[in-house]
């Protein structure tokens, strides 16, 4: 049995990754931050299936700023693979918070890999770069060769990140790989992420509980794909014989104007009437266009996208509305046994 160590676990790709690793058979291992709360809503699921059907999925505390978490967990676990997905993701926040973004996102990405280093272990190492590297872009579209010009602090912590992972690679023969993926969204996308701020919002003002959604840049472009296919294509990187580079994408873009006017369509809503603009939302820096080249991915790991953009924002429509109407539903059959 395969043992894997996901940073990240909590995230969007943490949950569909270890879900992916499950049905493969392997023993999942996930880094969790203290909390006073709890914010793991998206893997519930999988860590209540270790007691009814023997899942194997454990959960350690830890933090990318201690180092000594990071070695110590190494030490107990020596994993088969690392799949280092936890990250400041949020984009126009790490203008609010460089700092602190430049220390998980980029130089947490040191600790893991000199943790690595320190206890002598072999694992396979997949370090999640972003399409946010190649910012302000050089060429249309972005392949595994195009420069970076990265345009917020998230996009140049990714950029050290990346490049610590092919310089530890170069220099001490570790099997460490990246994934460049580009925009990859589900139900499970963080709520303040434009996406899925756009289909809540469409949820809420289809069911009456809303008026208005606020959105920044509307005419920037992005390629977007299904989250649950990206985990796959991170998998299939650390399975072949030598350690390499790949984008990950679709190959299409499509602008949030785009996203609003197929998220609101699906409804028979018109977006106009409930779209408004804050400038609050735009970025010092804007990244008006990024579309990725991923025959790469196709030619050497067999990898493409199979759900296309409109597929992609209906389902998320539909989930948002879906899980509304539960919650709304649930709210009332409670109030209707408090009656009795």
């Amino acid at each position: 049995m395969k043992r894997a160590l996901i940073t990240g676990i909590t995230g969007q790709d943490g949950s569909y990754l270890a879900e992916l690793l499950l049905n493969k058979g392997y023993e999942v291992h996930g880094i969790i931050r203290r909390a006073s709360s709890f914010n793991s809503s998206r893997i519930d699921h999988l860590y209540q299936d270790r007691h009814t059907r023997g899942v194997k999925l454990f959960l350690h505390y830890g933090d990318l700023s201690d180092s000594v978490s990071l070695v110590k967990l190494l030490y107990d676990l020596k994993p088969d693979e690392i799949y280092h997905l936890g990250a400041q993701s949020h984009v126009r926040v790490s203008f609010d918070i460089p700092e602190y973004t430049a220390d998980i996102t980029g130089v947490g990405t040191i600790r893991i890999l000199e943790a690595i280093r320190e206890t002598r272990s072999k694992p396979r190492f997949y370090q999640a770069s972003s399409s946010e590297m190649y910012g302000k872009v050089a060429e249309v579209p972005q392949r595994e060769t195009t420069p970076f010009h990265p345009r917020s602090p998230y996009a140049v912590s990714k950029v050290f990140a990346h490049w610590a992972t092919v310089n530890y690679r170069e220099s001490y023969n570790l099997f460490a790989c990246s994934g460049i993926l580009f925009n990859h969204e589900s139900p499970r996308r963080g709520e303040t992420f434009v996406t899925r701020k756009i289909t809540r919002a469409v949820a809420h003002i289809k069911l009456g509980l809303q008026e208005k959604v606020y959105l920044g840049n509307m005419d920037a472009k992005r390629d977007w794909g299904y989250a649950p296919e990206y985990v796959e294509a991170m998998w299939l990187i650390l399975q072949q014989e030598q350690p390499d580079d790949y984008v990950i994408a679709t190959g299409e873009t499509h602008s949030v104007h785009e996203f609003c006017e197929e998220a609101f369509g699906h409804v028979n809503l018109d977006w106009r009437k409930y779209v408004e603009i804050d400038k609050s939302y735009y970025r010092p820096a804007e990244v008006d266009l990024l579309i990725g080249d991923p025959s790469k991915a196709a030619k050497v790991l067999g990898w493409q996208a199979k759900t296309r953009f409109k597929d992609l924002v209906k389902l998320m429509v539909d989930a948002d509305i879906k899980m509304l109407e539960d919650q709304l539903s649930g709210r009332v059959a409670r109030v209707e046994v408090g009656q009795h």
